[in-house]
């Protein structure tokens, strides 16, 4: 089943029953986080080789079996999957007809609408399909005022407000910036502007969502330095070429539209997910630059790039920088004819 946003907090402190759980959405960060409370609300630890497993990229087959072992400490056990794709359907849903009491997590971003392993999770019964989603305006500062909190510091009003503007993008990188800020300032500092400016760095607010939308307006330099950073957090290369896969799925979904006769607002409107009201103006402009051709020779080039990933031998890291500065430029080139 799908999850109502509203349950999710009480889910991750007691997953109960459920048997599988999909982590998905833009939000690398909080994918990742939100499956470090399930290994350790179910397992105890995360690293704990006795109850818990991660599963290697690709790895999926292995799924039931590994469902069906048992804790050699006794409790229940957590199988762990980075970078679930669709491949992965056939040996969850194997999983889930099959025996045993351990909770399987997914991590799925960038997985799209239509997928076939979201769709297999939201209408099992024994398994849970969770979005993660930048967050945005009140709930972002309320995030942030929390997270502050929980380190012995807040921040005045104007402060605060200015912090919502900056960041938000990736979950985990806006906590980092808060405890780098919290220590920074000092136990028990109400931080002031001045103190956040210093602080809080120029990427702070730069996740993997980042740099695609700078890749596809033609930002340079933007994209790489969000991809840099993406990195640094612990994207794979392999999960930025599909998030890339999967955004310009979207913008193909919405220059059909446009196609059809649509104007490029009325194809962002419509466009799923929705876009964030951020990045609508990027999107937009987007639509703008690449032509139905030009969408086809980036998805086949990013294609290409997880294929190389995977074989090569190169480093996978390398290839995916270079794939989407290609693609960077490309739209660089289209915007200053």
């Amino acid at each position: 089943m799908k999850l109502d946003a509203r349950r999710v907090e009480a889910f991750l402190r007691a997953p109960g029953e459920a048997r599988a759980v999909l982590l998905f959405g833009d939000d690398v960060g909080l994918i990742g986080e939100r499956a470090q409370r399930l290994v350790r609300a179910v397992g105890g630890s995360i690293d704990d080789p006795f109850s818990v497993v991660t599963l290697a990229r690709d790895d999926w087959a292995e799924i039931p079996a590994e469902m069906a072992a048992l804790s050699l400490s006794g409790g229940r056990r957590v199988v762990r999957v980075r970078e679930a794709a669709d491949a992965a359907t056939d040996a969850v849903a194997a999983a889930l007809a099959g025996p045993g009491q351990a909770l399987l997590v997914l991590e799925g971003p960038g997985l799209a609408a239509r997928s076939k392993l979201r769709a297999l999770m939201e209408k099992a019964a024994d398994a849970v399909a969770i979005g993660c989603y930048p967050a945005e305006g009140q709930a972002l500062g309320q995030s942030i005022a929390e997270t502050l909190a929980s380190l012995g510091a807040r921040a005045d009003a104007e402060t605060l407000d200015w912090l919502t503007g900056q960041l938000g993008a990736d979950r985990a990188v806006t906590v980092t910036e808060m405890e780098k800020l919290a220590l920074y300032a000092g136990p028990g500092a109400v931080i002031d502007l001045e103190t956040a400016r210093q602080c809080v760095g120029d990427l702070a607010g730069l996740s993997l969502e980042d740099a695609l939308f700078a890749a596809t307006v033609g930002d340079v330099a933007t994209a790489d330095r969000a991809l840099a950073l993406a990195l640094a957090e612990g994207v794979t290369a392999v999960g930025i070429v599909r998030a890339g896969l999967a955004h310009f799925h979207r913008l193909q979904r919405a220059r059909m539209h446009m196609v059809a006769g649509a104007s490029a607002a009325e194809a962002m409107r419509g466009a799923k997910p929705p876009v964030f009201f951020r990045r609508q103006p990027a999107f937009t402009r987007a639509l703008a630059l690449w032509s139905p051709a030009a969408l086809e020779w980036a998805a086949a080039r990013l294609w290409e790039t997880e294929r190389a990933c995977k074989r090569t031998g190169a480093p996978a890291e390398t290839i995916a920088r270079q794939a989407l500065a290609a693609i960077a430029r490309r739209a660089e080139a289209s915007r200053r004819r």
